[in-house]
């Protein structure tokens, strides 16, 4: 008995370690200074909120051990599957209205947008389980390597909150703070989100429509070119692959250097050489800018080659 009243104590002090209240963590006065003199919230509210908000040690350990730190094949297999293409073809069935309008008015193809958001959040069905408040305070607070990012981020949260009208303690999204059906960071919900449905209202928690807007307009903002390639696949004998790989070379300059991609491509496009380690050895890809630009979104080779070879299986059975 006394043995495991002692567990049960054990236990009880791990529980309340791992959701100590966040108003004991650095720099939140600080913090809420700014709130105040910058953007006129009220002083008392924000003490209550941050006295509210819980330190959580799963986002800590959520980020220091991120999916693209797995192998490439074992990364590639979660996202490119039979469950993911059968979902993004419903997705695209559902609401092929809204792609096909946010194809023309922003420029990127709707296999694009389909699959980035597939990637992201399972088409809306696994938005985060993370208060966002309680992930963004704890990073903006005992993360140091990226405390910056993370508090302007919170700032933007307590903004976006403010001019929607969104409950604090009651929004979920992803372990760093990502939000709803685009997994947009705050400060992309209020910069690049956008009412696509028309109903005077924009919602990315909820409404598809405005998640598929949003998702082509912030690749359209960050240089997306309409009818531009993404990357191709090119042939090549490792021992030519010396120098930097990060480096943008012309097409014709690659295949000067003994690269072959798999389709004709014009010649004076500039790309980057990227590998993958596959279970052969490796296999290589000229990434031209609009795979950069899908980076912008998760700066990772990994997703973005995701993004794009998940967009590809959805374009052929879609067609």
């Amino acid at each position: 008995m006394i043995m495991n009243r002692c567990l049960f104590y054990v236990l009880w002090i791990v529980l309340v370690a791992q959701r100590a209240s966040a108003a004991d963590l650095p720099d939140i006065p600080l913090f809420i200074d700014r709130m105040v003199s910058q953007h006129q919230f009220n002083r008392d509210e924000l003490v209550l909120v941050f006295s509210r908000a819980e330190r959580r040690q799963a986002v800590i350990d959520a980020i220091s051990t991120p999916a693209t730190l797995k192998p490439w094949p074992e990364y590639r297999a979660s996202f490119l599957n039979e469950q993911r293409i059968n979902g993004g073809l419903q997705f695209w069935q559902i609401y092929a209205d809204a792609l096909q309008r946010a194809e023309k008015q922003y420029g990127v193809p709707q296999e694009i947008i389909v699959a980035l958001i597939g990637v992201e959040t399972s088409y809306g069905r696994k938005a985060g389980k993370f208060s966002t408040l309680d992930a963004l305070t704890t990073l903006a607070f005992d993360y140091p390597r990226r405390a910056g990012f993370f508090r302007d981020e919170l700032e933007q949260y307590l903004l976006l909150a403010r001019e929607q009208g969104l409950d604090l303690f009651k929004v979920q999204g992803s372990y760093a703070g990502a939000l709803g059906i685009p997994q947009f960071m705050p400060s992309s919900y209020r910069k690049y989100a956008v009412d696509f449905s028309g109903d005077g209202k924009i919602d990315l928690l909820h409404d598809a429509v405005d998640a598929i807007g949003s998702v082509a307009n912030y690749l359209n903002q960050f240089g997306w070119l309409s009818g531009a390639a993404v990357a191709v696949r090119v042939r090549v004998s490792e021992e030519n692959c010396t120098g930097s790989l990060a480096e943008a070379h012309s097409v014709a300059e690659w295949e000067a250097a003994g690269m072959k991609p798999d389709k004709e491509i014009a010649s004076d496009l500039k790309a980057r050489l990227i590998d993958f380690t596959v279970a052969d050895g490796k296999e290589f890809w000229l990434a031209f800018g609009n795979f950069d630009v899908i980076t912008r979104y998760n700066n990772s080779d990994f997703y973005a080659m995701t993004v794009f070879q998940l967009a590809q299986a959805l374009r052929v059975s879609h067609h």
